[in-house]
């Protein structure tokens, strides 16, 4: 007899597993560590116009290119490591997003030393706590909400670039600022269970 299948969110492609695993162990975990948050949002500024998919099959190359996410050693990429990237084809070839990573690393370190870390700054856009959202189907799904508008505008006001409502919707999905987990999706309740 075969194991139940588990339910998943209907976004979600289950023939590509390591699809799977990333929606199983990653989408919607709340995160806290900057290291983290950095790599995410570099990976969803690289995003804009794409698939997340496409930039999932990438991400080892992105942390090879990236400095394994290491915001400080990004900040610092010279001209040369910025033309030497646009070589890499192992990310995507595109020199505004590359020269929007570096620039938001360094954005990035300013906002932690203005907040202690980019966690304490990025949490308030949702008090702190994640917005938990009930959603049964696809169409249920915004690509924005008045969180990802507020934390886009104050994240372009500092200077961010590629950072968009709808790529820090993304994020706040990918680092469980909120649970959108659909109503049937068997991580939904784990991950309420583990918060609380």
């Amino acid at each position: 007899m075969s194991a139940p299948q588990l339910c998943r969110c209907p976004w979600l492609d289950t023939s590509k597993p390591d699809y799977v695993q990333y929606h199983d162990e990653e989408w919607g975990v709340p995160v806290y560590d900057d290291n983290k948050l950095f790599e995410y949002l570099t990976l969803e500024s690289a995003q804009a116009g794409l698939s997340w998919y496409s930039i999932l099959k990438r991400r080892q190359g992105y942390r090879q290119a990236f400095a394994d996410f290491n915001v400080k050693a990004v900040a610092k990429f010279s001209q040369q490591q910025i033309e030497a990237l646009m070589q890499n084809d192992k990310i995507i070839r595109n020199k505004l997003k590359i020269q929007a990573a570096v620039n938001n690393a360094q954005r990035f370190l300013e906002i932690q030393q203005a907040f202690g870390s980019f966690s304490n700054y990025m949490w308030q856009f949702v008090d702190h706590k994640p917005k938990v959202n009930q959603f049964k189907a696809l169409s249920d799904y915004p690509a924005t909400s008045p969180e990802s508008d507020a934390f886009s505008k104050d994240l372009k006001k500092r200077g961010f670039k590629f950072i968009g409502s709808t790529t820090c919707y993304a994020h706040m999905q990918a680092c469980g600022m909120v649970n959108d987990h659909s109503m049937d999706c068997f991580r939904r309740k784990q991950i309420l269970e583990d918060i609380n």
